[in-house]
């Protein structure tokens, strides 16, 4: 089955237990590259709307692992006052191409939670002149995985997300 969704820039195609989100940001790929990559940056714009950032460790190398935890400080949303903590751990890294991972729902020890989905990530950035197309392939163990993420609210919070992103970029420009 495939589902294709196109809001806020951002493209979302479902197949099986493949979710492939792609958008293309105004600047250059080794800006946008830059803004995955370092720790400062990322404290900017990887949290939804009323979420802070905050990060444990950060190690950008193949097997180093980057655990952070996102805190809603919005006292007005529903999830004020939750903690949502995740852990990657990178597997490849090409600057300025690609970057793969496994990514996991964590406590904040960095225990990976075994009843939320975990997700193999591969993030390729394409060079379109002074653009660069960002594309998301994030691949689960099923397609009930991929529905439990989805009803989780994952494409708004990867909308607001990189819209942020986009504001970050234009200012490290």
């Amino acid at each position: 089955m495939t589902v294709e969704n196109k809001t806020n820039q951002l493209t979302s195609k479902v197949e099986g237990n493949v979710l492939v989100l792609e958008r293309t940001f105004n600047a250059p790929r080794e800006l946008v590259f830059k803004a995955f990559s370092e720790e400062e940056h990322l404290k900017r714009w990887w949290a939804p709307g009323g979420w802070t950032m905050s990060i444990k460790q950060f190690e950008f190398r193949p097997e180093g692992v980057w655990h952070y935890c996102m805190k809603c400080t919005d006292e007005s949303q529903e999830y004020f006052g939750h903690e949502s903590w995740g852990r990657a751990v990178f597997h490849e890294i090409v600057a300025p191409e690609k970057i793969k991972s496994v990514d996991a729902f964590s406590d904040a020890e960095g225990n990976v939670s075994e009843e939320l989905p975990q997700t193999e990530v591969t993030l390729t950035f394409v060079s379109e002149g002074n653009q660069t197309k960002l594309i998301n392939r994030a691949e689960y163990a099923s397609a009930d995985d991929v529905k439990t993420v989805l009803d989780m609210g994952m494409l708004e919070g990867v909308t607001m997300t990189w819209n942020q992103l986009e504001e970050l970029l234009a200012e490290m420009k």
